[in-house]
């Protein structure tokens, strides 16, 4: 198992004074830290090293970042925490779609913040990597089928999409049947944390799985609502 202080981190910006400020707490921390100035090289670097994370910026010259987190994530399931000087929400969601893990706007976080959100994901990640050996690889329930090793979905015989956070929602409940999660503790197993979000953050996902995989999304049966409480997958 790797130890946290040996993880090795990817910090993409084209902005020298944020690589600068950022580059210093994760440093201080003993994670390796590896810069990229832009979203080609930042791709070049990624094919070339391996990661433990990835700190993207939204903006970047050359391929933006949207598009650097689409190309890892169609190949990795490495976690990504995209950097944005916008706090624009549809920059958000479209991140947290493509598969970024965290998401946070530039000015209006603290390093300490900063640091907490890089450790979670680095925790979530070694929690993934230490659940996959126990977990099984094909979940069936009805007309549903998810293959955990191939990140995969079947319904009714048709394969169906998932972004990455689908995914691991999905993957969560169906593992344990009947268990319910509530909002803040599906944050905290998916995101790698339930601090500085909001959790209806977690019903918009909800809402895009039970649209791609219930026959009726406004009669769900397959993810339930517990009320006041959060969802769990139906028991078998």
């Amino acid at each position: 198992m790797m130890a946290e202080s040996e993880a090795r981190i990817l910090l993409v910006d084209d902005e020298e004074a944020i690589l600068k400020l950022l580059r210093f707490p994760l440093e201080k921390e003993g994670y390796q830290v590896v810069t990229a100035r832009d979203g080609a090289e930042a791709l070049a670097t990624f094919a070339r090293e391996d990661f433990d994370l990835v700190i993207l910026d939204v903006m970047l010259p050359h391929v933006d970042g949207m598009e650097v987190c689409r190309r890892i994530r169609a190949d990795s399931i490495v976690p990504i925490i995209m950097l944005t000087a916008k706090g624009d929400e549809f920059d958000k969601v479209l991140g947290l779609e493509l598969g970024a893990d965290d998401y946070i706007t530039k000015d209006k976080f603290s390093l300490r913040e900063f640091r907490s959100r890089v450790r979670a994901q680095l925790r979530r990640a070694e929690m993934n990597r230490s659940a996959e050996a126990t977990r099984k690889d094909v979940i069936k329930v009805d007309d549903l089928e998810v293959d955990v090793l191939k990140r995969s979905v079947v319904v009714r015989g048709a394969k169906v999409d998932l972004t990455y956070i689908e995914f691991e929602i999905l993957k969560t409940l169906v593992s344990h049947p009947g268990r319910v999660y509530s909002r803040q503790l599906l944050l905290q197993l998916v995101w790698g944390d339930s601090d500085y979000r909001d959790s209806r953050t977690v019903d918009v996902h909800i809402r895009h799985l039970r649209e791609k995989l219930e026959a009726d999304p406004k009669d769900p049966e397959l993810i339930f609502t517990v009320r006041n409480i959060g969802y769990k997958f139906r028991e078998l």
